[in-house]
């Protein structure tokens, strides 16, 4: 079978009769609110507080109703003008924006207290039109999340990677835009049940939750951790440590450019108090 992605862009796949059968079929609402709230406790929210959310790929609101019931309120953005048509036809609560997630979050900084998306992160791997960049576009939607997001805000992504390749290419962005995080994997030896998530903190390098169904075996993979490990087996130091200052300093004086000097305080990071 198919992926969705392959056969056609988003705004074209999700039509009005695909959007009206994906909102009618009782075992795909089900999936989706399972996922929904999976996502919800990968968030780990406050107890009994009201969160403002963003929905990123919302369709039909099917996720969005799932929030409401968990008591947050939350704004969701699409490509698919049929499937937004429904979820007004639904009366969902939240405020419903067209938009291309590739094209960036047009939110001010700091505006969501968390984000979740359901079945939509893969569409951004694929290259629809000719001026499409999956890495451009990759990194222009986790840049812009992450500025709209406030310092303490995860964000969290149900989404179905074709392969590791694919998974890479993901993180790599992810972390780039700032993001910490990597790869929750649920029920990981099951063909049917299980689901991967990509789970994302703006603050600071926090341990992964536990993936459901893991049965002993490793099934939460932190990308960045990953990511320094290679760097380190290459002799090359991380960006933005104090061997990769000097390193560049170095470069800057062999290139005759004004360089500071070097001191005990070079590549400290500050504590963000004033």
């Amino acid at each position: 079978m198919s992926r969705p992605e392959h056969l056609a862009p988003p705004e074209i796949f999700y039509n009005e009769d695909e959007a009206r059968k994906y909102t009618q079929n009782s075992r795909m609402m089900e999936i989706q609110e399972q996922m929904t709230g999976r996502a919800l406790e990968l968030l780990m929210l406050p107890e009994d507080e009201s969160m403002f959310l963003l929905d990123i790929g919302c369709g039909s609101g099917l996720s969005g109703s799932v929030v409401e019931e968990n008591g947050h309120f939350w704004v969701g953005m699409d490509i698919s003008t049929a499937m937004l048509d429904i979820a007004l036809e639904r009366e969902v609560e939240g405020d419903l924006i067209l938009s291309d997630m590739g094209q960036g979050c047009p939110f001010r900084a700091g505006s969501f207290d968390g984000a979740i998306s359901i079945s939509a992160l893969q569409w951004l791997c694929n290259a629809d039109k000719k001026s499409h960049k999956p890495v451009q576009r990759l990194y222009k939607f986790f840049s812009t999340l992450y500025a709209c997001l406030s310092r303490t805000a995860r964000a969290v992504f149900q989404f179905y990677p074709e392969n590791t390749e694919q998974i890479e290419l993901v993180t790599s962005q992810a972390t780039k835009a700032g993001f910490y995080g990597g790869v929750v994997i649920d029920y990981p030896n099951s063909t049917k049940a299980k689901k991967s998530f990509l789970v994302l903190m703006t603050g600071g390098s926090v341990p992964l939750p536990k993936a459901l169904g893991d049965d002993g075996q490793e099934s939460r993979v932190n990308y960045t951790s990953k990511r320094e490990m290679v760097k380190k087996s290459r002799g090359k130091p991380m960006k933005g440590s104090r061997e990769w200052i000097l390193e560049k300093k170095e470069r800057r004086r062999r290139q005759g450019k004004e360089t500071r000097e070097n001191s005990k305080y070079t590549g400290r990071k500050r504590s963000g108090r004033f």
